[in-house]
């Protein structure tokens, strides 16, 4: 079951996100304000969810969780720039 979960977030990343802060408060114990979460949401929802997942399981990101956030940020990061370069091809 968890792999099925972890297997949406990356598919949909944002539909997860809206979830959990609709459905938890996973986010609020993470983040101290708003601004983070939504800011998240536009540009990197999927590393919006690893530090929040980073900091309720662990309370920092450090050893093996900063991996997961680390590989977060670089497939958002990956989305991002595939999408400007399909953009520049048209």
């Amino acid at each position: 079951m968890p792999c099925l979960i972890v297997l949406i977030a990356l598919i949909f990343p944002r539909l997860v996100l809206f979830c959990v802060w609709l459905f938890s408060d996973f986010l609020q114990r993470a983040y101290q304000t708003a601004l983070w979460p939504v800011l998240g949401f536009v540009f990197l929802p999927l590393t919006t969810l690893a530090y929040a997942y980073a900091i309720n399981i662990n309370g920092n990101v450090t050893g093996g969780v900063f991996f997961i956030v680390l590989a977060a940020a670089l497939i958002d990061l990956g989305v991002l720039s595939g999408s400007s370069q399909s953009r520049r091809r048209r």
